[in-house]
């Protein structure tokens, strides 16, 4: 597992860095090709890249020239888990409303 130095919320708080990960979830792209999806410099890219690796979400593998973009589950494991914890918060309130409420039915 890979030490994580960027926060992911910061990592997917950018339109361009989400939709680099929307690009990456059908294939591995090298960085070229994913810059010719963007009105904006390859090393402009190649920064948004870079964060979206520190932040666990895309590991880049060296093939010849050039470097390719795969999704990797690390930061959207920690987004998971800060989602499940309050999806079990809310729920948790929202057992003891109904319970209230049904004794109060009583």
């Amino acid at each position: 597992m890979k030490t994580q130095t960027v926060d992911v919320f910061q990592a997917i708080a950018d339109p361009s860095r989400r939709h680099i990960l929307h690009l990456l979830s059908a294939d591995s792209l090298s960085i070229n090709s994913l810059a010719e999806h963007f009105d904006m410099s390859r090393p402009a890219v190649s920064k948004h890249i870079k964060i979206l690796s520190e932040a666990g979400f895309i590991s880049i593998e060296d093939v010849g020239r050039e470097r390719y973009c795969t999704l990797s589950e690390d930061g959207f494991n920690d987004l998971q888990d800060w989602i499940t914890y309050f999806d079990q918060f809310w729920n948790s309130k929202l057992r003891k409303l109904d319970d209230l409420l049904n004794k109060r039915k009583k």
